[in-house]
């Protein structure tokens, strides 16, 4: 794909979201670390310095794919939490089911778990303050969106729940990491079966650490 030069509004916009699609589908290819700008811009069909036109660096791409990714997820998760915490459960059981019913939702979306996970260690470097504070901002909202999940299904969290939600979302960009071990680590595994309780499973591990955050929460609001 070869383009000419962008000349108006609706073409430069027309450029962010192939430069945009082209990312996202390498890193249904790969891992964020290996994502390059070089092969962005080979895969895009312009020059590197053309894709920095659009976008300050791979770094701010990538940041703003996490930002659409999260949209994208929470809209998704909002119906599945609604269909799989009955409200009619005692709250110990309305936790367990809201941190499996998101858990395995993320676990699906591996590409999120990878973005979350490399966000402040990898994406937050190598871009302005005002990319930061663009995606912060909409982040916030992706927050409060996803506390008012956790409200409406366990109520009993009261104020903590957007720090609960918070910290679940930072444990599942760190697991999947752990969830996802290096050949050698694999193969450590299979000769030595004391070591199967490190080998994690995404969904079951982050199952059981949100519902901890969630009832460590509920807790907290007893008198």
């Amino acid at each position: 794909m070869t383009f000419q030069r962008a000349r108006s509004a609706e073409q430069r916009e027309e450029r962010r979201r192939t430069i945009l699609d082209t990312a996202r589908k390498m890193l249904d290819e790969m891992p964020v670390a290996e994502v390059s700008l070089n092969e962005l811009s080979r895969r895009v069909g312009l020059a590197k310095s053309n894709v920095l036109r659009y976008f300050e660096s791979r770094e701010a791409v990538l940041l703003e794919l996490l930002d659409s990714a999260l949209h994208d997820w929470l809209a998704e998760a909002t119906g599945e939490v609604a269909e799989g915490v009955d409200p009619d459960r005692p709250a110990r059981e309305r936790a367990e089911a809201f941190a499996a019913v998101v858990s395995r939702s993320l676990a699906r979306h591996t590409v999120l778990c990878d973005l979350i996970g490399a966000q402040a260690g990898v994406l937050e470097h190598n871009v302005s303050t005002d990319v930061v504070v663009r995606f912060k901002r909409s982040a916030l909202g992706s927050l409060d969106t996803m506390a008012g999940l956790l409200r409406s299904a366990v109520p009993e969290v009261g104020d903590s729940a957007a720090s609960v939600c918070l910290l679940g979302m930072i444990l599942a960009g760190s697991l999947q990491t752990h969830c996802r071990p290096s050949p050698s680590a694999l193969a450590a595994y299979a000769a030595d079966p004391a070591l199967a309780a490190l080998h994690l499973d995404l969904a079951p591990a982050l199952t059981q650490g949100l519902t901890l955050l969630i009832t460590g929460a509920m807790a907290a609001q007893m008198p």
